[in-house]
């Protein structure tokens, strides 16, 4: 048996339009974004299985290559699954949840932890993430250029925000901006609380 035997299965939606985001959005976001970076997640583990080895090199060998992808749709994969997973509320929080007192307790207040968010978002390329640091266990925003890219070993991520054009297009065009507000519109906080508090005791 091979840890490369694993094969993943594009997970659903519970939703299929949210407040902003149009089914046409949503569907070529979920259905071919998403998805194709499962299928090649899984393409990449066949091809692992019987790939030679012994002709591993740093300046280029299929080995290499299939290794820098296998991260990039891994990763891929794992963000808009939390991507997704977040969204089907209606954007509200209560100030005794948990993850509310520790963005007020890291940032200073929401609205400051919403601001900085909002600049990372708007600075990146691909993903603003809120995350836990594994260095002091504190709530930080990372910029992510690409999937496998700025990302923080051990950091757990709480909200990935898709910053790809491929996020927002259909509904917004180029205009990222208009889709940062729809985008904390839909975030159930509850599914955030409860990430949080299984994770929090991790560092």
């Amino acid at each position: 048996m091979s840890n490369y035997d694993e094969q993943y299965e594009v997970k659903g939606l519970k939703y299929k339009q949210l407040n902003g985001f149009s089914e046409k959005q949503i569907s070529f976001h979920h259905d071919i974004h998403y998805a194709g970076y499962v299928k090649k997640r899984n393409e990449v583990h066949s091809k692992l299985k019987t790939v030679d080895k012994s002709t591993s090199n740093a300046n280029y060998s299929e080995f290499r290559a299939l290794k820098k992808e296998e991260t990039f749709n891994a990763s891929g994969q794992l963000l808009h699954e939390s991507y997704f997973g977040t969204f089907g509320g209606d954007g509200k929080y209560t100030d005794d949840m948990d993850v509310i007192k520790k963005i007020n307790e890291d940032f200073g207040s929401f609205d400051d932890f919403k601001q900085d968010m909002l600049a990372t978002a708007k600075a990146a390329r691909g993903w603003a993430i809120l995350a836990i640091d594994p260095t002091d266990g504190k709530l930080r925003n990372f910029l992510s250029d690409m999937h496998n890219d700025g990302a923080v070993w051990g950091a757990i991520p709480l909200i990935t925000l898709d910053v790809y054009e491929h996020a927002f297009y259909v509904d917004y065009g180029p205009d990222k901006g208009k889709y940062l507000e729809p985008f904390f519109a839909n975030l159930d906080w509850n599914v955030i609380n409860d990430r949080y508090k299984k994770f929090k005791d991790v560092y």
